[in-house]
């Protein structure tokens, strides 16, 4: 594992080779420096879901049974962590190589070979660039094998959450969660769940799936006068909120939560139309950038 150190005069972040996670990503500031994602935990040598963000490819969340089925064809795969299901695809549980370097940007790469556990060949690049308060990253996948699979892409980032924490996040509709945190029904949003205008999040276990975003979000931490936009393209046209409690998380301490843009529905594979995968033919590639800016006063 490698660590990347990248700054600029008013933000800097730390970038790990290992599942091209984000390990902290700082806001100087005149009373200090402010987080503008959760600090990862162990100075990033746990677990990758203890870090600030991580990226996800070739999909993202779960698939239901672990199988589905394209071009008249079955697939099975193996889960890889302790979930009864293969999460968030390879790339976060995997170790990647530095392409490019230097003091605001990097560029990582992982080349995956299929194999009994999951059937995507592919090569996966993650260009992190800073400039000034705006952190950018640009995601893409590329079918390597010989026959066309469905991809996605998503980007999981922590942030922090405080008393006073608001979101904001257009969409039309969200997905209820079984108890195997698989999506159930599609239903319109909830009041508590609606976030086209700025509104806590519920102090509760939350992670759905929201749909028809329209790529721009914000965060605000109003009792440190300072807010967070997320700008993605339209590729990323769903999000999920992810927010655990101590009933099902007993680590769990209750100062972060996590909103992650997706290019697909949770457990596409194995609704109608693929839920927004993207069926990639060999060589064929797809790529999408998120862009987050800090505005302070």
């Amino acid at each position: 594992m490698e660590k990347l150190s990248l700054r600029t005069n008013a933000t800097e972040l730390t970038l790990s080779t290992r599942g091209a996670t984000v390990l902290g990503w700082n806001l100087k500031t005149a009373a200090g420096q402010f987080p503008l994602l959760r600090p990862a935990r162990h100075d990033g040598d746990g677990a990758p879901d203890e870090t600030s963000a991580c990226p996800l490819v070739p999909y993202g969340n779960r698939i239901g049974g672990n199988a589905f089925a394209f071009a008249d064809r079955d697939y099975l795969l193996t889960p890889n962590t302790g979930d009864r299901y293969r999460l968030h695809g390879d790339g976060w549980l995997s170790d990647w190589s530095i392409e490019a370097a230097t003091r605001n940007s990097a560029t990582l790469a992982l080349v995956h070979r299929a194999d009994a556990a999951a059937p995507w060949d592919y090569l996966a690049r993650q260009t992190v660039a800073l400039e000034n308060r705006r952190l950018t990253v640009t995601l893409s996948v590329e079918n390597m094998g010989n026959t066309a699979l469905p991809f996605g892409l998503g980007w999981h980032p922590y942030f922090p959450l405080t008393s006073r924490t608001r979101l904001t996040a257009p969409a039309s509709s969200v997905w209820l969660e079984s108890a195997d945190h698989l999506p159930t029904e599609e239903v319109p949003l909830p009041a508590d769940f609606d976030f086209r205008k700025a509104a806590p999040l519920p102090d509760r276990w939350i992670n759905n799936g929201f749909e028809d975003w329209n790529g721009c979000a914000r965060i605000d931490w109003p009792e440190r006068g300072l807010t967070l936009t997320i700008d993605a393209d339209p590729i990323f046209s769903r999000y999920v909120v992810y927010r655990p409690d101590t009933a099902r998380d007993p680590a769990y301490v209750g100062n972060w939560f996590c909103f992650e843009p997706m290019t697909h529905t949770v457990n596409g594979f194995r609704m109608p139309g693929m839920g927004g995968l993207i069926p990639l033919r060999p060589g064929e590639r797809l790529e999408g950038r998120i862009s987050l800016e800090a505005l302070v006063p």
